[in-house]
């Protein structure tokens, strides 16, 4: 991951468990898929976004979350390297093989602009 993208997730992350820290669980789940988009590719940090994935779940009380959650979290783990959906953002309202448009501002920042 080049410096913006590892900025860009740190940012996303750190914006995610403030809004957990603050029981704001809709927004700690936009900036985990934000962080899942910027870091999927990349083993720890793709693990990272879907660990804070299932714990909003399971604080949300939503089981269809964790139960996707769960089931993507040993996938993170052995596929990361090998292949993922470019722009999945992580969420189990979508499937886990779907490419989906980058945002426009990701699109830069993992492009290196």
């Amino acid at each position: 991951m080049h410096l913006k993208q590892q900025q860009a997730f740190a940012a996303a992350m750190a914006d995610a468990r403030q809004a957990y820290r603050k029981r704001q669980w809709d927004e700690a789940f936009t900036s985990l898929e934000r962080a899942h988009i910027l870091g999927q590719q990349h083993t720890l940090a793709h693990v990272a976004s879907h660990w804070w994935m299932l714990k909003v779940g399971w604080r949300r009380g939503d089981w269809h979350e964790v139960r996707g959650q769960i089931l993507r979290l040993p996938a993170a783990l052995l596929l990361s390297r090998l292949w993922v959906p470019a722009g999945n953002s992580g969420g189990s309202n979508v499937s886990p093989f779907k490419p989906m448009p980058l945002p426009k501002d990701l699109e830069k920042i993992m492009a290196g602009r």
